[in-house]
């Protein structure tokens, strides 16, 4: 094992020793607290949420699923209040914070009626997402299918998540039964579609149109048990929307998200430090500012919070090379980010090196 080998290590255990004692375990999702877990995938092409924290409660779900039919525990019901909170700590996402709160009020005045036996209207509960990588969709369908599992509106409320390679196969006949396949898994909770433009900019021959009828129709048999999330580029999935009447009288909620500012870009930095246990020198929080405000100038892009994690691997990687040529490496070293690693790791990238 050569001194980088060695130092990346000793972070890991350091790491690993702080999480021993309590201290709050390391989450993939970077724009928030922390507190929903990434789900790990399934399969090559679909990926499903089932990590949440259990959180004791009495209401049952509103009708049996397969797993309740099995004797399978289902996830237990988090409190809305609980669930509002974590998405306040959500770094940026304002425009899309405000559009949650007021689908959570109608969902749970709806549910309040049709438990009291008043008349409700016939709501769609499927969204569009649109904007840029890295910009929190897949996050806030994830946080959605927790909270209509907790206002009872879903069952499972885990998340399924696919692109079109996860429901497109490539002989007549076949799209049909690997979309089915996925509908099902992701009945009682959210099916979430990224770059579901793709599925109709295609040629005539193309079966993603298959793919798209059969999620339609799957969404009219099982109105009662599944959300659909369709997000991607927002003048793509627009052009989505409007190539099939079914999915325009479907889907007529849109959240937009906005890409992040520097200064959010620069906080999302910062959690990711405070998680890895890792301390930024003054100066090197000034230059990591000014890489963002450079970044978000240069190139739509970036990323947005995508860009910020591989940043932040960059600059480990350029504090491991620093760290090799240090013979008796101390605790505080491990944790130390400099304005050295800042600029050794993404000089190059703002012209300055």
């Amino acid at each position: 094992m050569d001194k980088k080998d060695e130092i990346i290590s000793m972070q890991l255990d350091l790491i690993r020793q702080m999480t021993e004692r309590n201290i709050k375990r390391l989450s993939d999702d970077i724009w928030g607290d922390g507190s929903a877990a990434k789900p790990k995938a399934s399969s090559a092409e679909v990926k499903v949420d089932k990590d949440r924290p259990p959180v004791s409660t009495d209401t049952p779900s509103p009708k049996k699923s397969s797993k309740e039919e099995k004797g399978e525990k289902l996830p237990e019901k988090e409190p809305i209040e609980k669930l509002l909170s974590e998405l306040d700590g959500y770094i940026g996402l304002e425009r899309v914070k405000d559009e949650v709160k007021s689908l959570i009020n109608m969902a749970k005045v709806y549910k309040m009626r049709h438990d009291c036996s008043l008349p409700v209207s016939d709501i769609s509960l499927h969204m569009v997402f649109s904007g840029n990588p890295g910009t929190g969709k897949t996050m806030i369908a994830r946080f959605m299918a927790r909270v209509y599992h907790s206002i009872g509106l879903l069952s499972k409320g885990h998340l399924v998540e696919c692109d079109r390679s996860g429901l497109v196969a490539g002989f007549v006949g076949q799209t049909a039964i690997k979309t089915t396949d996925v509908l099902k898994s992701a009945l009682g909770g959210v099916l979430f579609i990224d770059e579901a433009y793709s599925l109709t900019n295609t040629d005539e021959r193309d079966f993603g149109g298959e793919a798209v009828d059969t999620v339609l129709k799957f969404m009219e048999d099982n109105r009662d048990d599944i959300v659909v999330i369709v997000a991607g580029y927002t003048e793509l999935m627009e052009e989505f929307v409007d190539s099939n009447p079914g999915l325009r009288s479907r889907f007529n909620k849109y959240l937009i998200f906005e890409d992040y500012t520097p200064d959010e870009m620069t906080s999302i930095f910062k959690m990711n430090c405070k998680k890895g246990l890792y301390e930024l020198d003054e100066d090197a929080e000034t230059e990591i500012c000014k890489y963002f405000e450079g970044a978000a100038a240069r190139s739509a892009a970036f990323g947005n919070a995508r860009g910020v994690r591989n940043t932040f691997e960059k600059i480990l990687s350029s504090q491991a090379d620093r760290l090799a040529g240090i013979e008796n490496v101390t605790r505080e070293d491990l944790m130390r980010i400099t304005a050295a690693d800042v600029h050794d790791a993404l000089g190059e990238e703002d012209g300055s090196k």
